[in-house]
């Protein structure tokens, strides 16, 4: 059975006259896939244990409206944001913090012309501040001394660049970092963006998350 952890929402800081310091957003895939919400689940032990005064929207969060803007239904995108921030601003948010490169990309550079302007950050660079400020440490445990490669997410990378800061947790790790050969500002979209992983392929030679595999494979490979 999975650990119970304490997450604290948005109305239960306003049942209490209080504010959260920083909104965490969850995101869909940190909300429902089963994968992403290992992610979810060991920042949020991240987030108690550093004791930051942070709560989740829980059912009052919706999609960004991210999928639906890059699949072109810009009417869909503006009701979804519309209703989030309508949501953020009642509760007054300030700061905001996400693991999904999709909702920070979104929240930060697209909400504030439809009213929502806040300050948005990536995980990772949360979790760098707090090991600059000794708040957390870490170690390597089973990671130590393992070959580990990153890949840049679009919306993380390119589009805002956020590049050394899930690098730095990383190297943190003890672990031996190794650059794919295409990386950072020469990195490669993984195939899903853009709404992509919720349509059918079209028409080409290869599918992008194949020759993005492939990459990492011929960059591992060449340490043999």
């Amino acid at each position: 059975m999975s650990e119970k952890l304490n997450v604290p929402t948005m109305a239960d800081f306003a049942a209490q006259g209080k504010k959260a310091d920083i909104l965490f957003w969850v995101g869909c895939a940190g909300s429902f896939d089963d994968r992403a919400k290992k992610i979810t689940r060991a920042f949020i032990k991240i987030l108690n244990h550093s004791g930051i005064s942070y709560a989740v929207l829980g059912t009052e969060e919706s999609c960004t409206g991210d999928p639906a803007k890059r699949a072109g239904n810009e009417m869909l995108f503006q009701m979804q944001a519309a209703g989030n921030i309508e949501v953020m601003n009642a509760y007054e948010v300030k700061k905001i913090v996400t693991t999904c490169p999709h909702c920070f990309n979104t929240l930060k550079n697209e909400y504030p012309e439809l009213g929502g302007d806040y300050e948005v950050i990536h995980h990772t660079q949360l979790i760098n501040d707090l090991l600059q400020e000794g708040i957390l440490t870490v170690e390597g445990g089973d990671f130590k001394g393992r070959r580990i490669t990153f890949h840049d997410p679009c919306y993380l990378g390119r589009a805002n660049g956020v590049y050394e800061a899930p690098r730095g947790l990383i190297e943190k790790l003890d672990v031996e970092l190794v650059e794919m050969k295409r990386c950072k500002t020469n990195g490669l979209c993984c195939g899903a963006g853009g709404a992509q992983m919720f349509k059918e392929s079209e028409p080409g030679k290869k599918e992008i998350n194949i020759e993005e595999l492939e990459i990492i494979i011929d960059s591992l490979l060449e340490l043999f």
